[in-house]
């Protein structure tokens, strides 16, 4: 028993490292965007496109009508513009939605108000269903919480080549400073957004579109096999097909789409259980077809790395819960100290992960980076591990092939500190199983904390401390909203 620990530990920290790596990389690919120009050509189209921007909604009545007014007030030519409002709502979204569509249809604008039979294959039925009625030969999407501005469309069709299926934008944020939350959040999603994908495309890798705040040519759609909802993430699964068909993909750090964040714990764990899984559901489902493509071997690993990297979170719940064991382990058999002694290679792997998240800060807040970084670095690495328990599972249910209904991300309209969702009828807080278990893993790490003190090895302290403090966080924020449920 000792030995499989022993083996279960080591490789949990190996694949730990080689994401650390991995991460490094893309930030070296990313240094070196830095040194290009401009990735916007500054030249207008002299032919604009037609357009088809759909918004896929359900259950959106707080946001559904800002939406639609920042989409209809678009800079751009109203006969070669069309709105498809793909709203599968079951409640008084609908009427909001259709007394929006009628009063920018009386404006002018075309603008379609779709409504299905059911709502088979959810947001990604929705598209499909959509795509085969569309007029244009691009299609922008936005999800119901974004707000983009009006020239988003001329500034990303510029940006296509006859080769580029798609040009992702990057996320704003509109409510970043509301609460701790929501910094943190925008501080990972920064990271991803500037980093990651600008990295992955210098690099010459795969990149994936966001599910919104981005616009496809439709062609790329049709010959990729159109939208599938046999996973939660369409988005991740439609831009490996369509890059696997030989599409490029263009990224666009200096074109924002700005967003709402999710303001209280059980939304924000929603929408992670959703990514994640749906992650390893896209890796499971496009291993076999990526080995056998086309495509360079550099290429290849990348993806590979790509589709797996959620499953960084189960690596890192094995290690925390195995690492102490690990400290009885080698209190009762001295000499595996040279395993521990060895692991001093990891810090390699987290200062890479430190540089990574710096050159975002350095990036997203250039005249403050120090104060920015180091406020939100140490509290998004612990809020990181305490998510591990809750993201690992999803990662493992998607990879087993366990298949659950695609759950929505409620939206808020909260953009000031004033704002509250105390009224929101979508919100319906309760304490699930996970949650109580989550509270239970603090106790086990400051259970650690005090076993190291007791056999005076220091090295996990730290380590323990941040885990602990990251599962009774989570735990906290999770249970919080109950009292205003």
């Amino acid at each position: 028993m000792e030995y499989i620990v022993i083996i279960l530990y080591c490789l949990a920290l190996l694949l730990i490292f080689l994401f650390s790596l991995g991460q490094l990389h893309l930030t070296w690919h990313y240094l070196k965007t830095k040194k290009q120009k401009d990735q916007v050509p500054a030249t207008e189209l002299k032919d604009l496109p037609n357009v088809t921007v759909q918004l896929p909604l359900f259950n959106e009545k707080y946001v559904a009508g800002r939406l639609i007014d920042a989409v209809c007030r678009f800079d751009y030519p109203q006969e070669k513009l069309e709105v498809q409002v793909l709203d599968d709502s079951t409640d008084e979204t609908v009427a909001i939605v259709a007394d929006k569509v009628m009063e920018w249809k009386r404006l002018g604008v075309n603008i379609r108000h779709i409504r299905r039979e059911d709502r088979e294959g959810f947001k990604a039925g929705a598209l499909q269903y959509g795509l085969e009625i569309a007029e244009g030969e691009y299609i922008a999407i936005f999800d119901a919480d974004f707000l983009p501005y009006p020239d988003f469309l001329k500034k990303t069709l510029v940006a296509f080549t006859p080769e580029v299926g798609l040009v992702q934008t990057r996320w704003g944020h509109l409510n970043r400073d509301y609460s701790l939350l929501t910094e943190l959040q925008a501080f990972g999603l920064d990271a991803h957004f500037s980093v990651e994908q600008s990295g992955r495309n210098h690099a010459g890798s795969f990149i994936n579109f966001n599910g919104t705040g981005g616009v496809w040519r439709k062609k790329c759609i049709e010959e990729a096999g159109g939208w599938s909802a046999d996973t939660l993430t369409e988005d991740l699964d439609l831009s490996y097909r369509a890059q696997m068909k030989g599409w490029k993909f263009r990224y666009l750090e200096n074109c924002v789409a700005p967003a709402e964040l999710p303001v209280i714990m059980p939304a924000i764990k929603s929408q992670q259980y959703r990514w994640n899984k749906g992650a390893a559901e896209t890796a499971r489902k496009n291993l076999g077809r990526l080995l056998q493509a086309n495509i360079r071997l550099s290429i290849k690993i990348h993806a590979i790395f790509h589709l797996f990297s959620s499953s960084v979170f189960v690596c890192l719940l094995m290690a925390a819960i195995l690492s102490i064991p690990m400290l009885f382990i080698k209190e009762a058999n001295p000499g595996i100290e040279m395993l521990f002694d060895l692991g001093s290679i990891f810090l390699i792997g987290f200062f890479s992960i430190a540089f990574f998240y710096w050159i975002s800060a350095k990036q997203m807040q250039p005249k403050h980076t120090g104060r920015y970084y180091f406020k939100l670095f140490p509290a998004f690495l612990v809020v990181s591990m305490g998510m591990s328990l809750h993201n690992g599972i999803a990662v493992v249910e998607g990879l087993l092939g366990r298949k659950t209904a695609f759950i929505r991300t409620p939206k808020f309209n909260i953009i000031n500190r004033k704002d509250s969702w105390k009224n929101n009828i979508y919100i319906k807080p309760k304490i699930s199983p996970l949650t109580i278990l989550e509270g239970l893993l603090s106790l086990y790490f400051i259970f650690g904390v005090v076993a190291g003190i007791q056999l005076q090895d220091w090295g996990l302290i730290i380590f323990h401390v941040m885990l602990a403090l990251g599962f009774a966080s989570v735990f906290y924020h999770s249970v919080k909203p109950l009292k205003h449920g």
